[in-house]
């Protein structure tokens, strides 16, 4: 209800509609645009997701490798993408958060909040 019986304005609404949509394609361009490192093992493996979480680079140190264990290798890749990852659902939060907020708080399908 609108405060003090009117009706809403639907034009209005509309408009509203159409510019947080807009908003949120354009937050999510400049998510898919934007690179975040996670690292493990102290920093002999990074790996470079963009905000989309998609993977863009792993980088490996020579150290990490051990022919005698790649398991722990494997574990360190793995640890580091994570990382990545999580770095890129903090930066989609801060990112896309307000406009979901300004979508009723119900979030956004697909999305982690």
């Amino acid at each position: 209800m609108i405060p003090g019986g009117g009706q809403p304005n639907m034009q209005q609404l509309l408009q509203q509609a159409q510019k947080m949509q807009q908003d949120l394609a354009a937050a999510q361009e400049e998510l898919a645009r934007t690179e975040v490192e996670g690292q493990a093992g102290g920093g002999l493996v990074a790996a470079t997701v963009n905000g989309s979480g998609e993977l863009r680079g792993l980088v490996i140190d020579p150290k990490a490798v051990d022919p005698e264990d790649t398991e722990t290798l494997a574990d360190l890749v793995v640890a580091a993408v994570q990382a990545a990852n999580e770095n890129a659902q903090a930066l989609q939060q801060e990112k896309l958060g307000p406009l979901a907020q300004g979508l009723g708080g119900g979030g956004i399908p697909g999305l982690p909040f």
